[in-house]
């Protein structure tokens, strides 16, 4: 984790909440990255250590906000149980391809429902009008590739924890960094 105290207050952070992988399920899905997407002309993997399941996006947020948007992740993930999530589909946008994952029960979709309320309430947050799509990003690219490739070999994952997180953009790519995390229930 990072100290957040070791930012000046007046910075701004660029901030999300995820569900981070095991690293079993992180190692498997860059396996497969490797396998089915490793050849792709113009594309880059998502480095193994930035394999997450996002909740919201922040952005660029004060770094004085880092106490309350804390405090909202420990209200709600504190009493929420853990997601089941598993392998769908195969997606790609305008910039990036996914794995689209089934949410069992609807767990993390309910959490990232009161997440991103928590966080509108705060003014940090503006939820998207489409509804939440669990997804893990495993691919970056500027023209969309067209694959189809077969699914990773990642059973039901099961996050333990949601965790904010402090992206820094670097030459070589983003660096995420845990801020604060929250344990969820068995």
């Amino acid at each position: 984790m990072s100290d957040p105290d070791s930012v000046a207050p007046h910075e701004r952070l660029r901030l999300f909440v995820a569900f981070p992988l095991s690293r079993d399920a992180a190692e498997r899905l860059a396996a497969w990255q490797r396998e089915e997407l490793g050849g792709v002309h113009d594309a880059r993997p998502v480095p193994t250590e930035n394999l997450h399941v996002t909740v919201a996006f922040l952005g660029s947020t004060p770094r004085a906000e880092i106490g309350r948007i804390a405090g909202v992740l420990r209200d709600e993930a504190g009493v929420a149980s853990r997601p089941v999530l598993s392998p769908t589909r195969y997606r790609e946008t305008r910039s990036v391809g996914m794995v689209v994952l089934d949410d069992e029960g609807g767990r993390a979709t309910t959490l990232a429902g009161e997440l991103g309320a928590g966080l509108e309430r705060l003014g940090v947050y503006r939820r998207e009008r489409r509804p939440w799509l669990p997804h893990v990003t495993v691919l970056r690219f500027r023209r969309a590739p067209r694959l189809d490739p077969s699914l990773p070999e990642l059973e039901r994952v099961s996050p333990s924890e949601v965790a904010l997180y402090h992206s820094v953009l670097r030459p070589n790519g983003a660096q995420h960094e845990i801020i604060e995390s929250v344990a969820l229930r068995a």
